[in-house]
């Protein structure tokens, strides 16, 4: 999986790959090049007293050392260019996926996750790839060059490496073998210290008021002790590589110093060589040290590589059309014929059988008990997910056959939950319409009922507006919210209990401006309270995912069961009629 995400993702960076390539060769050519340079000036200079040789080779030495250095650094720029730039673009892939994704494919894999996945998987990568092209393409050229080189010098004293390197590869593999579980178990503990503090930070009021601190420490404490256990284990684990690693190079120099003198003593070889052959042994192990820092990033990369892969293989449920509908026929036409909804691997489905007309100049309303589907009923017109069964249409024609951009401008949704973003008051309100006026947006605020307390605010509509609108209360989140609709001014409004956190004046307040704003176009409002949709000119009232009951206030008073039971839990018999 590591090297499918890699091969996909370099692809466009082949000339500085080839760059880098062409320097790291030429850098580890001269690396090896310099212990045979020293040998001459140790046997032909040292030995003899030829002080000349010495500084003839001598400055060769230096200048194959400045190519070396050139090269180098040459590497290191390639090298470091291309990683940062695979990171950015894996992390564009990432978050472009997620955001196609359905609410389905976000629940799937959790908030937190996917931020791990972005963030700190993609930087793993990131870190390998840069390690590889600083260390790892120097490395195997290294090994073969040295070995080569070395058995040039002296073909039996070249044994000593035969028994070396296949030591040395039999306990790299050993560790790297045990690491790869211990990383993907580490990434997942990650993720749990993720979701933890992400929920603690988030429920932060509901915590301090159920006085809970001392519980949300424990949890804490207990996802941050299992993933520095699992880090423990690890680190343990990589903590043998490097000793049993350096315990077979210093057996391996006692050696070959050991025979090396024999060699000598018998006139087999000169003391030159005999430094060379050090020296290209050190390198070679230098190149499998190298090669085994990277075996110790390989398996959590890989993990990581695998993560990041699942996200950018998922499709998203959530289809584009491949022939987008750029017209609609019938404006503010809303209409869903036996539509259906089941998440996947569910027993029960959520919505059946649903049928719906709303047209322009109508209020529809939809009404029932917790649980009974509303919110996923108003979804599936914006497309937050696709209806499992039946049509979902509006103007006329299959929402999953409209173009997105013609969809997201014809239907305006207030979601149950309204979200700020970080930014102004003014930045929040033209995210629907980044060319409305000011004008525009403080009539928009008016109508929401929003203009007094923006007014208010130190810079109006400057003021600025923190994640998530906290710096704002729940009411003021929910007017902000309407207003921002108000701005985009589509077709079909669809307020999803949006009015939950309004005091009753407001409430009626803000529903009468709506109703002026709103008149020639179609408005559907899911809502708990009976007072906020009694008034409109049809109720759909929904139980256990199906449609029960269907009119206006007073005749589903006289005829429905499940509507009067929702009718008179809030209002007395008087209220309701």
């Amino acid at each position: 999986m590591l090297i499918r995400l890699l091969r996909t993702c370099l692809r466009p960076y082949k000339k500085p790959l080839a760059a880098l390539v062409l320097l790291q060769l030429l850098q580890t050519c001269a690396t090896l090049y310099l212990p045979t340079l020293n040998a001459h000036i140790i046997d032909n200079g040292v030995v003899k007293g030829d002080t000349g040789y010495i500084l003839a080779f001598g400055g060769v030495m230096i200048a194959i050392s400045l190519v070396q250095v050139v090269c180098n650094i040459g590497a290191v720029y390639f090298g470091a260019r291309t990683a940062s730039a695979l990171g950015r673009d894996v992390r564009a892939s990432v978050f472009d996926r997620v955001q196609s994704f359905s609410a389905r494919e976000v629940g799937h894999f959790g908030a937190p996750s996917l931020i791990t996945r972005t963030t700190n998987d993609v930087q793993q990568v990131q870190t390998l790839v840069l390690m590889t092209f600083t260390l790892m393409v120097s490395a195997p050229i290294m090994c073969v060059g040295g070995i080569v080189l070395a058995l040039g010098l002296d073909v039996p004293l070249s044994g000593v490496l035969v028994a070396v390197v296949p030591v040395l590869g039999i306990c790299v593999t050993l560790i790297v073998r045990r690491l790869r579980p211990l990383f993907r178990s580490m990434q997942k503990r990650l993720d749990t210290v993720n979701r933890v503090l992400r929920e603690q930070i988030s429920g932060n009021r509901v915590i301090r008021a159920f006085v809970r601190d001392e519980y949300e420490k424990e949890r804490f404490r207990k996802a941050n002790a299992d993933l520095t256990d699992m880090s423990l284990a690890t680190g343990r684990l990589l903590a043998l590589m490097f000793p049993m690693v350096m315990t077979v190079v210093n057996l391996s120099s006692i050696a070959v110093v050991w025979f090396g003198a024999h060699r000598i003593d018998s006139g087999g070889m000169q003391i030159g060589d005999l430094t060379a052959f050090l020296a290209y042994l050190m390198q070679i192990v230098m190149s499998v040290m190298m090669a085994t820092f990277m075996f110790m990033m390989v398996p959590r990369a890989e993990v990581c590589a695998e993560r990041i892969q699942e996200v950018l293989d998922t499709e998203s449920s959530v289809v584009p059309p491949l022939a987008p509908v750029a017209e609609l026929r019938r404006h503010g036409h809303l209409e869903l014929r036996q539509a259906g909804f089941r998440y996947p691997g569910a027993e029960e489905a959520v919505l059946k059988g649903v049928d719906l007309v709303a047209r322009p100049g109508e209020v529809t309303a939809v009404i029932g008990s917790t649980g009974s589907g509303k919110s996923t009923l108003l979804g599936l017109v914006p497309r937050l997910f696709d209806a499992t069964e039946g049509e979902v249409l509006v103007g006329g024609v299959d929402v999953r056959t409209i173009d997105a951009a013609l969809l997201a401008k014809t239907v305006g949704m207030v979601p149950q939950k309204p979200y700020l973003f970080a930014g102004t008051v003014a930045s929040n309100l033209r995210y629907g319409n980044p060319d409305a006026t000011d004008e525009e947006l403080w009539h928009a605020l008016e109508v929401a009922q929003a203009k007094d307390f923006v007014a208010e605010l130190e810079g109006g509509l400057e003021a600025p507006v923190a994640q998530g609108g906290t710096n704002v209360s729940g009411g003021q989140r929910q007017r902000l919210a309407i207003a921002r609709t108000l701005v985009q001014r589509p077709e079909i409004y669809l307020f999803d209990d949006s009015f939950s956190a309004l005091d009753y004046a407001t409430d009626a307040a803000l529903r009468a401006a709506l109703a002026r704003e709103t008149a020639e176009a179609t408005v559907v409002i899911v809502a708990q309270r009976v007072a906020t949709i009694r008034d409109a000119d049809r109720i759909i009232v929904l139980d256990e995912g199906r449609v029960v009951g269907s009119g206006r206030h007073h005749e589903l008073m006289a005829d429905n069961e499940t509507y009067r039971e929702i009718v008179l839990s809030q209002l007395t018999e008087a209220e309701a009629a």
